[in-house]
């Protein structure tokens, strides 16, 4: 769940020149001999001199010998020199690289761990506006999504700030661009229940035939008409037959709770699921407070409508205060890359400030340094400040990355839209 309120609800090449291989790929060419005596593959080429032999007399001391034909030669060799240094030299790789930031990098003013890396999207700008839902169920904003694609369609689980409250509500797209709102897909629990206050960030997994939806619920809120979700935040079930729902909430199902004591004590909320080895892994939310320290841990379970174990240490230091997760694999490097929004703190106190992307090649270990901006002030081009919750999602040879935002230089909670940037296919990471 994006930053809500943060208060309790209780008080190289060889250099060879003969033979050209201009034919030959990279990988090809890293079986080329370079013997003296000029092999490929097994077969034999003859010598620079027997391909490009002097005119009789020129060069041998055996006379003049044809001065046109020597100038020929030369222009020949000078040709050949020439391709063969532009087969020698390495192809720009496509993609995004992970690189070092080339400006300096601004602290916060607690002290809280930056980024030196930078995995720098293109940002294209808003592709969905909060006020036009059905029943003006995204009044107040449109935030904190979920985006996945199914047969070719492209669904959005996104926060709807409306009338009664914040709720998930879905949005459908053919291109990532043009989106069409179809309203809440979940309702308020009765009162006294863990989502009675609201029912929102709809995380899915398809398991077979199934659907399972794991959402955040929590009995508090702020006062009307914002309605602002309020610790503690807690993952709810929901089941259904298809992307669009419709979604039966599974009370009886508790799939994990904030425990008090532990670095998930006001926030456990649901994330990104892997399945591995028949486990399925969740990278949820993980909050404590006071003061409010947030990071991304790792939860456990062999059944989708049982009970999760939780890891006893999240995946990075809850210093790094970072929340709700999007990942994506990279078979390029063989390499899980994880999205995740950053908060940071200036005098107007605490907000979303960035998308941030840690690696790792094993999903069980992490490195703190291992991580890189994203998107935050320097590339977004439509809100310089706040930057919230990233979903990723491939589209041909690119990844999108949807993310919210105030626009301007604001940083409320509230009246947010929905962005898109891209990221060029393969994620490469930093050179050493």
């Amino acid at each position: 769940m994006c930053l809500k309120e943060t208060i309790l609800a209780t008080p190289r090449h060889s250099g060879a020149l003969f033979p050209l291989t201009l034919a030959l790929s990279l990988g090809e060419r890293e079986y080329l001999s370079t013997g003296r005596d000029g092999s490929l593959a097994g077969e034999h080429f003859p010598a620079p001199s027997e391909v490009l032999p002097l005119p009789k007399g020129e060069g041998r001391g055996e006379g003049k010998g044809d001065g046109r034909l020597s100038m020929c030669s030369l222009v020949i060799l000078a040709l050949l020199l020439t391709v063969s240094a532009l087969a020698a030299k390495p192809p720009t790789p496509s993609g995004s690289t992970v690189v070092k930031s080339p400006d300096p990098v601004t602290p916060y003013k607690d002290g809280r761990p930056t980024s030196e890396y930078r995995l720098n999207a293109l940002d294209a700008g808003v592709v969905l506006r909060h006020g036009d839902g059905p029943g003006r169920c995204d009044y107040l904003g449109a935030r904190d999504l979920w985006a996945f694609e199914s047969r070719g369609t492209y669904y959005m689980n996104y926060d709807a700030a409306g009338p009664s409250g914040w709720l998930a509500a879905l949005a459908t797209s053919k291109d990532l661009i043009h989106w069409e709102k179809k309203g809440p897909v979940l309702e308020l629990g009765k009162p006294g229940e863990d989502d009675s206050k609201s029912a929102s960030y709809g995380v899915t997994f398809k398991d077979g035939r199934t659907w399972h939806m794991f959402y955040l619920g929590t009995p508090n809120v702020s006062s009307a008409p914002n309605f602002i979700p309020m610790f503690p935040y807690q993952t709810m079930k929901a089941k259904g037959p298809s992307p669009t729902g419709p979604w039966t909430k599974q009370p009886q199902v508790a799939p994990f709770r904030c425990k008090p004591g532990t670095y998930y004590s006001v926030t456990a909320s649901p994330g990104f699921i892997v399945k591995q080895r028949g486990e399925y892994m969740m990278f949820f939310s993980a909050a404590a407070a006071p003061p409010t320290k947030r990071t991304i841990s790792i939860a456990r379970t062999r059944d989708l409508d049982g009970p999760w174990t939780l890891d006893a240490q999240p995946i990075v230091s809850p210093e790094e205060q970072i929340e709700n997760t999007s990942l994506y694999f990279e078979p390029a490097n063989k390499t899980w890359f994880l999205f995740t929004n950053h908060i940071g703190v200036d005098s107007r106190g605490e907000y979303t400030d960035s998308v941030w992307v840690y690696w790792s090649k094993d999903l069980n270990h992490w490195d703190a340094r291992h991580k890189a901006v994203v998107l935050d002030k320097k590339n977004c081009t439509w809100s310089k400040d706040c930057i919230g919750l990233p979903s990723v999602v491939k589209l041909g040879k690119r990844l999108a990355v949807l993310y919210d935002a105030p626009g301007g230089t604001s940083v409320s909670q509230m009246r947010r839209d929905i962005g898109l940037a891209w990221l060029e296919l393969p994620l490469r990471l930093p050179e050493q």
